[in-house]
């Protein structure tokens, strides 16, 4: 059964597909400089090899990013759901953040701080906002209620994933390139060969995903990233403010149609 957890939309979209493009290059020498006209032995040992090399660039990816979120957290001062909730952070505006914490205090049982209080001891109220983006995480797994913070948390999660093989994938890139380099001095630049015209579809691939890693994926897309999702699982209360606002209304819709029923019996009753 676990097997079929890594297909689920989270697991694909920010684990395996940074696995895919990590090992592209490698992908592409495999699909491009083997024979794929028969299916053989070498062809079965590709095909096994590719399946083992993503599954582990995909775990190795995951246990780097989360290295990264940590180092990350660190340098800015914690996490994003914890700052954004602080007083003196303006991404979400103060009124709506007084209604974030007098809703969670009493889900959480626990007094939320005061300015004075949060003032005097920033630790202390770090502590109660990350109890409070712990509840939110554990409320929000509903991915057709909370579309947004899903997408979200998915872009997150492969920005964070993609950086963690970056070096890895760079590395790869230079063992495809020297290969690559090797084949067509090997074949005197003739790019006119089917082999060579392979070749070049290889090089180009691999020169372009290394563009690709050295300026898309850095730090400042993660952390970018990371924000969107914090603001956004902050934001959520609004949808569990919403829904307790018209369970109070239906509940007393509903007495006030008791006390009706009470005051103007029907006919026959009185």
């Amino acid at each position: 059964m676990d097997l079929f957890k890594f297909f689920d939309a989270y697991s694909i979209r920010a684990r395996l597909f940074p696995a895919i493009i990590a090992a592209a290059p490698a992908l592409a020498a495999l699909s491009l400089l083997i024979s794929w006209k028969s299916f053989g032995l070498s062809n079965l040992i590709a095909t096994l090899g590719i399946l083992v090399l993503l599954f582990a660039i995909a775990d190795f990816s995951r246990a780097r990013g989360r290295g990264i979120e940590g180092k990350l957290y660190a340098e800015h001062g914690g996490m994003p759901s914890i700052i954004m909730f602080r007083r003196n952070d303006s991404t979400i505006d103060a009124g709506s953040k007084d209604r974030y914490r007098s809703f969670l205090e009493g889900k959480l049982a626990v007094a939320a701080p005061s300015p004075a209080e949060e003032s005097a001891d920033q630790a202390a109220a770090d502590a109660f906002y990350a109890q409070c983006g712990n509840w939110l995480r554990q409320n929000t797994r509903d991915t057709k209620k909370f579309p947004i913070l899903f997408g979200e948390n998915i872009t997150y999660g492969f920005r964070r994933n993609l950086l963690g093989v970056k070096l890895l994938a760079l590395c790869l890139n230079m063992i495809v390139v020297a290969g690559c380099i090797f084949i067509l001095w090997r074949l005197s630049w003739h790019s006119d060969t089917p082999q060579g015209s392979r070749t070049m579809v290889v090089l180009v691939v691999a020169v372009a995903h290394a563009a690709y890693m050295l300026l898309a994926v850095s730090r400042t897309a993660v952390w970018d990233a990371s924000k969107a999702y914090g603001r956004e699982l902050i934001l959520s209360c609004e949808s569990f403010l919403t829904q307790s606002r018209s369970t109070t209304k239906k509940t007393a819709a509903r007495k006030g149609s008791s006390k009706m029923d009470k005051t103007n019996p029907t006919p026959g009753q009185s």
